[in-house]
């Protein structure tokens, strides 16, 4: 059983990063499956990885080189996974009028005005975000702020990917067209699936809020962001695309950061 899991953790690693598996992990359709229930512990691995990043450039260079070089490591280990899904959301939403026209548009490699100024604000969003909290952090809490830091890194990831899978246990896939860019996530989801992405999706702001209670906000405003997205894409698309996942998860990134920053500041 344990070694089945782990199959399913690496399926998930492999799926969802560039981080190198091991030859024996294949494509396999149950294991992608039953992938979704890591999804969040991915945003984990992630924002660990990017704080380590974001610590070390800190070392050498200011806050804001610093968050620039994390926010650089994310999108190299997921591959711009998202951030192609959120160019292709707006492109297809911005430029579409029918479901087939949408749809159309968002399997197009292309990118267009409506994905570029969308990439654009994301990440001036995030980055002024990173920057504006953790100087904050360090202001409010300076004898815990690297601990802080490194809780805010891994918690805006995780709860960023629990927010866009929730879409996956409450909606449906749009379309089965084989010239799709972007396959569904799963075909069918268990109370496993379930339990576990939640329980990793919300481990690390169960720990953030163990020293800044009134973080624990943020969970209606993401669940909100996520219920809102899911309606809107079933409105227009019957149901969501990978691309529509991968636009949801970067939005919850910067409403993450935006609504932690909004709490610090009514606290300050």
């Amino acid at each position: 059983m344990i070694k089945n899991e782990i199959k399913i953790f690496l399926t998930s690693v492999m799926f969802y990063t560039r981080i190198p598996c091991p030859s024996f992990i294949d494509h396999s359709e149950d294991y992608l499956n039953k992938a979704t229930r890591y999804f969040p512990l991915i945003g984990i691995i992630v924002g660990t990885i990017s704080f380590f990043i974001f610590w070390l450039s800190s070392l050498i260079f200011n806050v804001y080189i610093s968050v620039i070089f994390s926010l650089g490591t994310g999108i190299l280990i997921t591959g711009a996974f998202h951030e192609d899904g959120l160019a292709d959301t707006f492109d297809g939403f911005g430029g579409g009028w029918t479901k087939d026209k949408i749809l159309e548009i968002m399997k197009d490699s292309r990118i267009g005005t409506y994905g570029i100024i969308s990439l654009i604000t994301i990440l001036l969003l995030k980055m002024f975000g990173l920057t504006s909290l953790f100087s904050q952090i360090t202001d409010i809490y300076p004898a815990k702020h690297e601990l802080l830091i490194f809780l805010i890194f891994v918690t805006y990831h995780s709860l960023s990917r629990l927010s866009a899978i929730n879409i996956v246990f409450t909606s449906k896939y749009s379309t089965d067209d084989s010239t799709s860019k972007s396959k569904p996530v799963a075909k069918n989801n268990t109370y496993v699936e379930i339990l576990i992405s939640y329980f990793w999706g919300l481990l690390p702001l169960i720990f953030l809020s163990y020293f800044i209670p009134q973080f624990l906000f943020v969970i209606l405003f993401i669940g909100l962001l996520s219920i809102l997205s899911s309606r809107y894409f079933t409105k227009h698309l019957d149901g969501y695309t990978g691309d529509c996942l991968g636009a949801v998860e970067q939005l919850s990134e910067a409403a993450s950061l935006i609504i932690f920053l909004g709490i610090l500041n009514l606290l300050s």
